[in-house]
């Protein structure tokens, strides 16, 4: 069985420019496994996200759902980072996200005794699917339109949108685009 983690992380956003003082933190990471072989989605989980430098935004909480105050009972980044570790085996088991910014957003956050949880093994699902099906620069609405596929919970939520890049990512697999 060869297992891969998609990865959806939702982040401290505001309208404009952040206030000063505080920046992107991210506040859940989705996750969802994915059997390659059986193209079977084993599991859903949200990890909420407590933020040290921003708080969430009335703009972030009308885009995501989520409040301040649930975020307020999030675990710490760290903590959340040894829960992929320890729970879905991220440090060795090949990842996705939809885009780079997922990645990115770890690389920035993982500073100090924070430890990246992650292997080096990440593809990114939303360039392989532009490129194998000529859709310039599609986000994963769009994908699952073009696709046919349901968008499967709520838009904006990182458990949900993990869900439905793994749904893409078999539907990749299924025409052979997804190596």
């Amino acid at each position: 069985m060869t297992l891969l983690n998609v990865v959806d992380v939702e982040a401290t956003c505001w309208a404009g420019e952040p206030p000063p003082g505080q920046r992107n933190e991210i506040i859940e990471i989705g996750i969802c496994v994915l059997d390659l072989e059986s193209l079977e989605r084993l599991e859903k989980r949200s990890v909420l996200v407590r933020p040290e430098h921003s708080e969430v935004s009335a703009f972030c909480t009308q885009l995501t759902g989520l409040t301040s105050e649930e975020v307020a009972t999030g675990l710490s980044f760290r903590e959340a980072c040894d829960v992929l570790r320890r729970e879905f085996h991220s440090d060795s088991r090949p990842w996705a996200s939809w885009g780079d910014y997922d990645r990115r957003q770890f690389e920035r956050q993982c500073v100090g005794d924070v430890r990246y949880p992650f292997s080096s093994r990440h593809t990114n699902a939303k360039q392989v699917y532009a490129s194998g099906y000529g859709l310039n620069r599609p986000g994963m609405a769009r994908a699952l339109r073009h696709t046919g596929l349901p968008l499967d919970g709520t838009h904006h939520r990182g458990a949900d949108d993990a869900w439905n890049i793994a749904a893409l990512i078999a539907r990749m697999v299924r025409d052979g685009l997804w190596h």
